[in-house]
């Protein structure tokens, strides 16, 4: 059975009447005229690029499967030696296996973890032009100990000593 998987089937984006929209809100009559409005002349290519055909995901994934195949499997010297240690289960939990010593991610989704980032600090600047203050308090990425923080601070710099 042949499967055919394209991209448009699996993901939904703009239809015609809201690119059309957005456009119009834009000031553009079509995503040509935008285009020519933002893209410099001097960056654009002449002619079309010389692609090979398109493929579908099968024979993609096919063609890759050959390239893969033509590998071929040596006899690895890494280690010098030192192979077929124990390694005791603490340090392999806590080093090797531990995300945090090769990658800067946290174990959840770092898109996810990124945006709201981004929208602590664009919060946190919108604050300071707001309020004129020198700081503002968005510096955890979940809400609760951002809120904590916030009491904790405050407490810190006013002039009250009572817990009223």
């Amino acid at each position: 059975m042949e499967q055919h998987r394209g991209f448009v089937d699996r993901h939904i984006g703009t239809t015609d009447a809201e690119q059309a929209e957005m456009l119009k809100m834009l000031g553009y009559a079509s995503r040509s005229a935008l285009i020519d409005a933002a893209v410099p002349p001097a960056i654009r290519l002449r002619g079309p690029l010389a692609l090979p055909a398109a493929k579908g995901e099968e024979e993609a994934l096919d063609e890759l499967k050959a390239m893969a195949r033509k590998n071929r499997v040596l006899k690895s010297y890494i280690g010098q030696g030192y192979y077929g240690t124990l390694t005791p289960g603490v340090i392999l939990r806590n080093v090797l296996e531990n995300p945090a010593w090769y990658t800067a991610y946290t174990p959840y989704q770092p898109e996810i973890s990124q945006g709201r980032l981004e929208a602590l600090v664009n919060f946190q600047t919108m604050v300071c032009d707001l309020t004129g203050l020198a700081i503002a308090n968005a510096s955890m990425l979940d809400e609760a100990t951002a809120a904590a923080e916030a009491m904790t601070l405050a407490r810190r710099v006013g002039k009250s000593t009572s817990n009223a």
